[in-house]
């Protein structure tokens, strides 16, 4: 299984709107990729901001994923909520 966390740094004027990124974009995100789980995280302290974890069950589930219709929308959906570039982090459960 592969974990993928996008996670957007704090930073000065950066903004973020966490209601509508756990009932709006998350969820669309969930809906058109189903992915195993999602997990949401808002930032208490430390370096970000906010982030998302999706498991999928392979690298290629999550490409393909990737090259489905609703992530232009998800990313078309980005203004909507921040103006925050993302990281993403692909990683390999071996644990847990």
């Amino acid at each position: 299984m592969i974990r993928v966390s996008v996670l957007y740094p704090s930073g000065e004027g950066s903004t973020f709107d966490h209601n509508y990124y756990r009932t709006v974009h998350v969820p669309m995100a969930v809906k058109g990729w189903n992915p195993l789980s999602a997990q949401i995280d808002k930032g208490v302290s430390g370096p970000y901001e906010a982030a998302v974890h999706f498991v999928f069950p392979t690298v290629a589930a999550f490409e393909n994923a990737m090259g489905m219709p609703v992530t232009a929308d998800l990313m078309a959906d980005l203004p909507n909520y921040t103006n925050i570039s993302a990281v993403i982090q692909v990683a390999e459960i071996v644990e847990g």
